[in-house]
């Protein structure tokens, strides 16, 4: 059963149409990234997944059930995703284990002691257990982005949803970013990411999807879209990157 399904999404701002008709879906357990130039339509597609933005028009199913209904609790929907953004977006007036576990204990209604062992757990096994303390403004770029992602996964989401997570960090953190969302694939998330790291998209993903001005274009195996990309804005875009 897919945990993700986007059938004929469409999403404008103003006279600009941002997404003409995605059809999208996610296995569980697969992890699919979004390649593409910037303004390709990405984030606004996991941002309409997440329900940040409404649709125009076209319905997305989560797990089979429509979350673009209107009459769907979007606040209650958003607590199965887990939504990591390129900018952290920690509480600076917290510390590392109250930001990862505040969603749990607010949102989900977790345990106080519940939610501290679970953050320890994940702090520790994911190589932050020593910064728990600590607040985010004595931590580097990537270990900020890696404390966000432990937060995401706290709960067991459904669906991990990665927007451009290392777009915001100076080139040597970026690979301790990337090194926990292998770890991530390794654990069994289901995760739909936008990324730039091509390298990266080659090396994690089941499957990549190339998204040209609001339109999916192609999507394929990474051995298929990187080594034989079949539509000429596919291999267009790859030879820009490459050059």
């Amino acid at each position: 059963m897919s945990v993700l399904e986007t059938r004929g999404v469409r999403k404008r701002f103003d006279d600009h149409e941002v997404l003409r008709g995605i059809d999208l879906d996610v296995a569980q357990h697969e992890v699919v990234v979004l390649i593409g130039a910037s303004g390709s339509g990405k984030s606004t597609l996991l941002r309409t997944i997440n329900l940040i933005e409404r649709v125009d028009d076209g319905q997305i199913f989560l797990s089979g059930m429509d979350i673009t209904d209107p009459r769907v609790d979007a606040d209650r929907i958003r607590a199965r995703i887990g939504v990591v953004f390129q900018h952290f977006n920690l509480f600076p007036h917290l510390n590392v284990l109250d930001n990862v576990t505040l969603a749990a204990r607010r949102v989900h209604r977790m345990p106080k002691d519940e939610a501290t062992a679970r953050g320890r757990e994940l702090l520790d096994t994911l190589g932050l257990g020593g910064k728990a303390r600590e607040y985010p403004d004595r931590l580097s770029g990537g270990q900020q982005q890696r404390v966000a992602i432990v937060r995401a996964i706290m709960t067991d989401p459904e669906l991990l949803l990665l927007d451009e997570i290392t777009s915001a960090l100076d080139p040597q953190l970026v690979g301790e970013v990337l090194d926990l969302v292998r770890e991530l694939k390794g654990r069994g998330s289901t995760i739909l990411m936008a990324t730039h790291e091509m390298s990266f998209a080659r090396e994690v993903a089941d499957r990549v999807v190339f998204l040209k001005g609001g339109v999916l274009v192609e999507q394929g195996t990474p051995e298929q879209i990187f080594d034989d990309p079949q539509h000429p804005d596919t291999a267009e875009f790859l030879a820009r990157v490459h050059s």
